[in-house]
């Protein structure tokens, strides 16, 4: 029997980014077959009991729980890492604690004099009295949080536009507010371009291609993927709208979402119509273009040339009998692609979802989840066609091809045994200006096998086009 390791220290916390950081990176210890370091809530216990752990009775939500299995090497090592992980950075000698801090965000914007926006990254259950008590404040705020209840989010937003304040989010993952990136976002150039976004990655799709331009961008304000849903109205998006507008350094704003309520959409539209500043669409399902194509809409209203979005070949691919799949961790680039890929495709996943979140890092951050779908698609005879997506940038896994090409190499490798020839496709969404190195990243994944893009829709199009129409 396999060894584990499983401990609970009573008292001790870190926040849930760091501790799955901690998880992924023991689990890359040679000998080591499954670890999860995390608190000790009701959801997390439960995770760790489906992995095979025998939880201690007693942990709970304010107890750091330890689950690791592997070799008694591997154990030894993984400990030693753990134990570095932990210690917290040494605070700085003129950090002399004379004050008792606030314990609330109100009370720390009221204790402040220049703050203008807090951002709330607390389990979602709990973000609302949190942002509520913000607003309430007198500050605008993004909720990076997800799995807050719709009927919280309306709410939160109907308090918001009585004060006159914006709330970004729930489940805000990109924003850029006077130049400084806050949650996922890439480096980008600043320019002429406001971005309202009810969706992360598109806002990140965009911000990119027109870097790739040369065009940089005022705002991105995100508004989260649910603000225009008949429940919340496109309250945010609105207000969103009228900051920009009345923003001096934007000129063109583009308006992203993923799929809108037909009637909130209209009324946006029409919203959007009475400003002084001209908005481009790019409101998927309704009538709207591509995120791609209307970048170059936007190019064309400021008299930029539209590049060649750099391309990345990898081996050669032609069209073949069989299936479709998509893995994305884009919740917006998984649904462009599905809506070019039509019925060519039986299956678009975004890993990025809200129920697949629960209890672990977004997919941006730790790909474990998607890694093993894509193992399980190579096995399946009947895919002939891969697509993912890779998304760069501030927040998001710093070498992402470490993972993914070695799996690309993998599953091809898989395929070929049995006489198939697996095709995968990659979206690359970053800038040239990324840390995790754009150019190095494409060329690692297109040595393994795929064929990357920087436009999710050429893409795309591509991967559908590899599909042989039936007969």
């Amino acid at each position: 029997m396999t060894p584990v390791w499983v401990e609970v220290r009573p008292g001790t916390y870190r926040d849930s980014v760091t501790l799955m950081r901690i998880s992924r990176d023991l689990t890359t210890t040679p000998g080591v077959d499954h670890a999860m370091i995390a608190m000790a809530t009701g959801l997390n216990r439960d995770l760790v009991t489906r992995l095979g752990f025998t939880v201690p009775d007693g942990a709970g939500p304010d107890d750091l729980l330890i689950a690791v299995r592997g070799g008694e090497t591997a154990l030894a090592a993984a400990r030693t890492r753990l134990e570095t992980a932990l210690v917290p950075p040494p605070s700085p000698a003129s950090a002399a604690v004379t004050e008792v801090p606030p314990r609330t965000v109100g009370a720390a914007v009221r204790d402040g004099e220049t703050a203008t926006l807090a951002l709330i990254s607390v389990p979602g259950d709990h973000a609302f009295p949190e942002a509520l008590d913000a607003i309430e404040a007198g500050v605008d705020v993004m909720v990076f949080s997800d799995n807050m209840p719709v009927r919280q989010e309306a709410a939160l937003k109907r308090a918001s536009a009585r004060r006159g304040r914006l709330v970004m989010g729930p489940d805000c993952g990109t924003a850029v507010v006077g130049g400084v990136a806050l949650g996922f976002a890439n480096v980008t150039r600043p320019g002429p371009v406001g971005v309202v976004a009810a969706s992360g990655t598109g806002a990140q799709q965009v911000m990119c291609l027109l870097d790739e331009a040369g065009v940089g961008v005022s705002h991105v304000l995100g508004v989260g993927g649910r603000d225009l849903s008949a429940e919340v109205g496109g309250l945010s998006t609105r207000a969103a709208l009228d900051l920009l507008d009345a923003d001096p350094a934007t000129e063109r704003i583009m308006l992203i979402a993923k799929p809108p309520d037909p009637r909130v959409a209209a009324t946006v539209r029409a919203h959007a119509q009475g400003l002084r500043t001209p908005v481009r669409n790019a409101l998927q399902g309704t009538g709207g273009t591509d995120l791609t194509a209307a970048t170059r809409g936007m190019l064309a209203d400021l008299g930029v040339p539209v590049p060649a979005w750099p391309v990345w070949p990898g081996p050669a691919q032609s069209p073949r009998p069989g299936r479709l799949r998509g893995l994305f961790s884009g919740g917006t680039l998984c649904a462009e692609a599905a809506a070019i890929a039509g019925d060519r495709a039986d299956a678009m996943i975004d890993f990025g979802d809200d129920h697949l979140t629960r209890g672990r890092a977004h997919p941006m951050i730790d790909p474990t989840l998607r890694l093993e779908r894509l193992a399980e698609e190579a096995a399946d005879p009947r895919c002939a066609v891969l697509l993912l997506d890779v998304v760069l940038g501030h927040g998001a896994d710093p070498d992402p091809a470490a993972t993914l090409a070695p799996a690309i190499a993998a599953a091809r490798t898989r395929a070929a045994s049995e006489g198939r020839d697996l095709a995968v496709v990659v979206s690359l969404c970053g800038t040239a200006a990324d840390p995790q190195d754009r150019s190095a990243t494409a060329t690692r994944l297109a040595s393994a096998g795929a064929r990357v893009f920087t436009s999710n829709a050429e893409a795309a199009h591509h991967a559908t086009a590899l599909i042989e129409p039936p007969p």
